[in-house]
């Protein structure tokens, strides 16, 4: 039953996409804040169909940490999950995401139409200076910057990957940072193709004020959403003792890497 639901979900999920796409074709001629309505209409209902098909519901957690205007959404990546649900609570969103997504027919056209960063992220550290400036720029509009600070989803409980990349950010904008803990990896984990019933909890945590030293924010903002992390992790495993062993797995994966280069995966 858990593969046949999951089957007709990815199914139903590309299908909803493709809707919506061909359904709000009008909107690349109009401002940015249609096509990024049109995320949201893609992301409620994504969330609609993973309940009805699969049984995984969601909670959000610490909304009134939220401050109004600009700031850095700094969350906790374990899934495609994250990528479609967070966009539900802001007005003005942004990414910096890879630039072959912009070439994909449809999908690549909204991204432009929606003022995304597109990046070559084979050069590395060689792009923070204008990645900066096109922040900052963006910031001044009033919009709100999503970053994943491991640069690529990781299993949930396995060994932290922060890059210093988010600290470099938070340095250069003077933005507050609002840290995001998750737990969707225990039930669509990272190019899986089963889903799992339960509840997916997202929980914003107090913000980061800026102003601190780029390396103590950097520890401060890992402490956090890691230990806010494995809390969300072993209350949805007291629900659910069969996620366990799931997660003994992950705690013993290896770190990918030493290093926390930024925007590398």
């Amino acid at each position: 039953m858990l593969f046949l639901r999951s089957l007709v979900f990815q199914i139903v999920y590309y299908v909803n996409l493709a809707f919506w796409m061909t359904l709000w074709l009008p909107a690349l001629l109009l401002p940015r804040q249609a096509t990024l309505e049109l995320g949201r209409q893609w992301g409620r209902t994504s969330l609609w169909w993973l309940k009805v098909i699969c049984g995984l519901r969601h909670e959000f957690r610490g909304l009134e940490n939220i401050p109004e205007g600009a700031v850095m959404v700094a969350c906790k990546h374990q899934s495609v999950w994250e990528t479609f649900t967070l966009p539900l609570l802001f007005s003005d969103f942004f990414f910096i995401l890879k630039r072959e997504l912009i070439y994909i027919p449809f999908f690549g056209w909204y991204l432009l139409s929606a003022e995304q960063v597109a990046v070559d992220r084979a050069k590395g550290g060689k792009l923070m200076p204008r990645l900066n400036a096109e922040v900052t720029a963006k910031f001044a509009q009033g919009r709100q910057f999503f970053i994943f600070p491991e640069g690529t989803r990781r299993p949930a409980g396995a060994p932290p990957e922060y890059k210093f990349g988010v600290a470099l950010f938070y340095a250069a904008t003077g933005a507050k940072v609002v840290p995001v803990a998750l737990n969707s990896g225990l039930f669509w984990a990272r190019r899986a193709f089963l889903i799992r019933p339960g509840t997916v909890v997202l929980e914003f945590l107090p913000a980061i004020e800026s102003g601190m030293d780029t390396r103590d924010f950097f520890a401060t903002l890992e402490e956090r959403m890691e230990a806010a992390t494995d809390r969300l992790i072993d209350e949805a495993v007291a629900k659910d003792p069969s996620l366990a062993p799931i997660v003994a797995a992950n705690r013993k994966l290896p770190p990918k890497s030493k290093t926390k280069e930024p925007l590398k995966s």
